[in-house]
């Protein structure tokens, strides 16, 4: 006797594979980041000119205009934004310092079953110190992780996007 189909869905549920992985909070990220520092909410909507503005700057679209960003005393700003890695979102925090130059970068989420080395710290290291005058491409002065291309491609237009954010609508 065969099983109704219906009973074998709990069972299919059960041995799906699960990718998503959350690494830190919004306040983890925040503290790694700036240790000691209070952050402030400070709202933010991009207009059309300023959009259009950084997607020049950056290259690539601008996906909203709304940006969840915290200021600090100083005039440095934590960002907390998405990306898509080959079909789902990545969430990744940007913490840049008054200057303009990258403080550091921490991935929050990844819902993937592939890429997930952009979490890797000497990754994320080489974005450290870039502002809007540096290319931030990659294969040029951003290293691809093989195996990560797409996560690799997006998380790093993703971080030139916001350098130019912080430099057109932040600073």
């Amino acid at each position: 006797m065969r099983a109704a189909p219906w009973l074998l869905a709990p069972v299919a549920a059960l041995s799906m594979p699960a990718y998503a992985t959350s690494y830190l909070t919004i306040e983890e990220a925040q503290r790694i980041m700036f240790p000691g520092t209070t952050l402030t909410p400070a709202a933010l909507t991009l207009t059309e000119a300023q959009a259009r503005e950084i997607e020049r700057r950056a290259g690539v679209p601008v996906p909203g205009r709304t940006l969840h960003l915290w200021r600090a005393p100083d005039g440095a700003a934590f960002i907390v934004d998405e990306v898509i890695g080959k079909h789902e979102a990545i969430g990744y925090a940007l913490g840049i310092n008054a200057d303009g130059r990258v403080r550091q970068v921490e991935i929050l989420d990844y819902r993937e079953a592939y890429g997930w080395e952009v979490r890797n710290e000497k990754w994320r290291r080489q974005f450290i110190g870039k502002g809007a005058a540096d290319p931030v491409l990659l294969d040029r002065d951003i290293r691809n992780l093989s195996g990560a291309t797409l996560s690799s491609r997006h998380v790093t237009e993703g971080v030139r996007r916001l350098i130019a954010t912080y430099a057109v609508a932040v600073k």
